[in-house]
């Protein structure tokens, strides 16, 4: 298969807004699911240790015994604080925004990479403006998508160096102050943290905790979660929900078009939404194995990082002369 060397462009607004006002309508129940779960802050203290008595225990074993932890236990936790992580940057704990975003960086400590506060901010713009290449963190840079197109070793590299390109991504975003206080606060922690954990377990102790994120969110079974969520996976459906059974430890973060639909429901409530707008949900298309999409794309010319949906100011706004030839996108047909 030729080299795809644009985004799928369209004219159309994003599709959640438009049905999140028709669900309402038919089922007006599901708006009984929105609020606050105090009790994630729980599972969030019950992560983090796990994450630090893993890395204790690890900490005088051979390097292989550090790797496998890291792949086959630490990864599922941090992939599970990332989801927590998600919760806070939502305002789904707590009715004070400050005690959501302190419960984020305490979620974040276990992963090394001060994100959560960064993260808090690019992700509330990616729902508001889903697919706008200059404000919708979640969609590669152009040059990236070239770099990795469909190319097998490319999307390898792209997986497993998945948090640098996503790094890579912030001078193309507008209207996001990039530090403050805030981040200030995280920075401290996580370097603070870090620094304990070498002096007190070892090198080895942190390599599980470093290996554990990059694999949580790259060349690992739940790196396909990216895919899962916003690539064109069957024809020009834009998000995709996840059922499946890692749901178990994943906290219910597959149900994507759900969450993306109503934001402001947290993550225990999720299959009720499906449940009471039954219609809505199984009428589109959805992924069962992560593991299978994993190789799926990996091995799959098909798909490639231009894979993507974008749209200007959600359909709003025609592409002006001069964006066009930098953005080289194509219409959905």
């Amino acid at each position: 298969m030729s080299q795809k060397n644009n985004f799928v462009f369209s004219e159309l607004s994003e599709p959640h807004r438009i049905r999140t006002k028709e669900i309402l309508q038919q089922h007006p129940n599901i708006r009984k699911l929105i609020g606050k779960n105090p009790l994630t802050i729980l599972a969030i203290i019950g992560l983090v240790s796990f994450q630090v008595i893993v890395a204790g225990l690890v900490s005088a074993q051979s390097w292989w015994i550090v790797i496998g932890a890291a792949y086959l236990l630490g990864a599922f936790a941090d992939h599970a604080l990332f989801v927590m992580i998600h919760e806070c940057a939502h305002r789904l704990l707590f009715k004070k925004p400050e005690a959501n975003r302190l419960a984020g960086i305490f979620a974040n400590i276990p992963q090394i990479f001060p994100s959560s506060v960064s993260f808090e901010r690019y992700h509330i713009k990616h729902h508001s403006f889903q697919g706008v290449h200059e404000l919708d963190a979640d969609l590669p840079n152009k040059w990236e998508a070239k770099l990795i197109n469909n190319y097998f070793i490319g999307k390898v590299l792209w997986l497993l160096f998945y948090p640098l390109f996503q790094v890579f991504r912030i001078s193309r975003l507008k209207e996001i102050k990039p530090f403050d206080g805030w981040v200030a606060l995280n920075w401290g922690v996580q370097i603070t943290f870090s620094f304990l954990i070498i002096f007190f377990l070892g090198p080895k102790a942190f390599a599980f905790l470093l290996l554990s994120f990059f694999f949580s969110v790259g060349l690992h079974p739940l790196g396909a979660r990216w895919i899962q969520e916003h690539y064109l996976t069957h024809g020009e459906q834009e998000t995709y929900s996840y059922y499946g059974p890692l749901n178990a430890v994943a906290f219910n973060v597959g149900f994507h078009n759900e969450h993306h639909d109503f934001p402001s429901v947290p993550w225990n409530r999720l299959p009720q939404i499906r449940e009471g707008a039954p219609s809505f949900y199984n009428s589109l298309f959805f992924h069962t194995s992560w593991t299978k999409l994993f190789f799926r794309f990996l091995f799959d010319k098909e798909i490639s990082l231009f894979s993507r949906v974008v749209r200007n100011d959600r359909g709003k706004v025609k592409l002006t002369d001069e964006s066009k030839p930098d953005m080289e996108m194509v219409s959905l047909n």
